[in-house]
């Protein structure tokens, strides 16, 4: 798998992150986060897990616990997609 930039990332978590919560791409910014956009935790668990299936990544969600918004959880998908690309 060629390894995906943050912008592309970014880009998926944002297009689950519509399909969930019922709104426009347009409206989760980089900077925010799931829950002020009204994600809760099932929200943001399916979020997660569907973001995971698209990168074709598995870790523990447990792994997570230190990530509070969009750009922290794009971040953190990014290195996870860099060590399984390597």
């Amino acid at each position: 798998m060629t390894a995906m930039g943050p912008d592309a990332i970014f880009s998926i978590v944002r297009g689950h992150a519509a399909t969930v919560l019922s709104i426009s791409p347009d409206s989760v910014p980089f900077d925010g986060r799931l829950v002020d956009l009204g994600a809760n935790s099932i929200d943001r668990l399916e979020i997660v897990t569907m973001t995971m299936e698209s990168l074709g990544l598995k870790f523990s969600l447990v792994e997570l616990s230190h990530v509070d918004n969009i750009r922290d959880l794009v971040g953190f998908f990014h290195a996870k997609a860099q060590r399984g690309a390597a």
